[in-house]
């Protein structure tokens, strides 16, 4: 959420910087409704101390005998009581067209983000490795002799419908090994605190994240009012919603492997097929909350963070910085790093990482006290996938990918395998 007082001091920037994300000029109607509310507010606080000095004064006329003026004073005391209750309604009412307002307008890219309308206008940072040449046309990874034993479409659109699958086998065993080997390298090299949370939670966690209330039919709600996280950002960043840590305490870094669950709302007909695209699917996810003064450093090393899990298993990939039009609600910039599927012929993200400064802690209204001393001020928050786990087993797959159907694995994976080193062409590990 934006903060009032900046749009009041320099509403032409805020403008400015909202209409490079494609939003029209809202200041006005934003400090309209703020002028009202702190008009109601002033109104309310008048009527309030005159209220307070009629009562006063109702005591010393009667004293006096003054039957008249007492009577007035105290018609004046309740007039001023209902004026009062009028004024604050009106001031929270206010409040609450501000809030709903401001929630629903997405957070102002940094300076160096480069404009643009939409993925073709992002701008690539950084490439490590080769896309390996093949002597075979290379194959998407379900249509993999070895892989198809242990990835079943057919049996999970029976259980839960499209864009859900049953993994079995060897193929279940490597997407689990490579969400562990994720871990613990971000435990054990990255320095991340592992964190286990719920994958439901209440509307007011949503919110603080930036998913609600614009975003709701991206993401499934139970019956009785729990949401289905799309990710553990949501829950890895309101650890802090609502507290004032010390200063000291700070970074603060989280990792999660949780499932995930997204209606995939807009996207019909987009990568149907394979598990590219799925509602329910496993990340890794890393979350970070810091100071101001170092979160845009944070953001450099978390996504060295990602890229390094990418190393590690000899996967190509290139980081883009996203331009404007395709930058994320809540995010001030965004790093994807996109890894390389020979079976598309192209590089498809697996994961992004950004940096939100205050904008999720000031809905969540999650601060640190400064060591110096002096008021709290907000936190800074950042979050991105270390890695998507379903996208990374893709890559795996068909990287590895061998003419007679079989999967040479990266030899990074192989002790989470106990030592097993290949997906034969039937499905076994061996």
């Amino acid at each position: 959420m934006h903060d009032i007082r900046a749009i009041r001091e320099n509403p032409a920037a805020f403008d400015a910087a909202l209409s490079r994300r494609g939003v029209a000029a809202v200041s006005s109607d934003i400090l309209a409704i703020d002028e009202a509310r702190r008009a109601a507010i002033h109104a309310a606080e008048t009527a309030q101390a005159e209220q307070n000095k009629a009562s006063k004064e109702v005591g010393a006329a009667k004293g006096r005998g003054d039957e008249a003026e007492f009577e007035r004073l105290r018609a004046l005391v309740a007039a001023k009581k209902a004026e009062m209750a009028e004024m604050q309604a009106a001031a929270k009412a206010e409040d609450e067209r501000l809030t709903a307002l401001l929630l629903t307008l997405p957070n102002l890219p940094h300076d160096d983000v480069p404009d643009g309308a939409d993925e073709d206008d992002n701008v690539e940072m950084h490439r490590w490795g080769s896309p390996r040449s093949f002597d075979f046309a290379p194959k998407e990874h379900y249509d993999l002799d070895g892989v198809k034993p242990g990835m079943d479409f057919e049996t999970a659109a029976k259980l839960s419908g499209a864009r859900f699958v049953v993994l079995s086998g060897g193929v279940a065993r490597i997407h689990r090994a490579l969400a562990q080997f994720m871990l613990d390298t971000h435990v054990e090299e990255n320095g991340l605190s592992e964190t286990w949370t719920p994958v439901l939670v209440r509307e007011e966690m949503m919110l603080g994240t930036g998913q609600l209330p614009k975003f709701g039919e991206d993401s499934y709600q139970t019956t009785n009012g729990w949401w289905l996280i799309p990710t553990s950002e949501v829950t890895l960043t309101n650890i802090v919603n609502g507290l004032t840590v010390d200063e000291d305490t700070l970074p603060r870094r989280y990792v999660a492997h949780s499932q995930c669950f997204r209606s995939e709302a807009g996207s019909a007909g987009r990568d149907t097929s394979g598990m590219l695209r799925q509602h329910q699917f496993e990340k890794v996810e890393m979350v970070s909350v810091t100071h101001p003064d170092h979160s845009r450093a944070e953001l450099d090393r978390m996504t060295g963070c990602a890229q390094g899990i990418l190393e590690r298993l000899g996967l190509p990939y290139r980081t883009v910085a996203l331009c404007t039009g395709d930058t994320g609600f809540g995010a001030r910039r965004t790093h994807d790093i996109e890894v390389w599927l020979p079976g598309q012929d192209a590089y498809r993200e697996i994961s992004s990482v950004s940096v939100c400064d205050a904008f999720q802690a000031r809905r969540m209204n999650a601060r640190f006290k400064p060591a110096g001393g002096g008021k709290p001020e907000y936190l800074h928050t950042l979050n991105g996938s270390g890695l998507a786990v379903g996208r990374c087993l893709i890559a795996v797959l068909e990287n590895g990918q061998q003419a007679d159907g079989s999967v040479d694995l990266p030899q990074a994976l192989h002790p989470w395998l106990r030592g097993k080193t290949r997906l034969s062409a039937d499905g076994t590990l061996v």
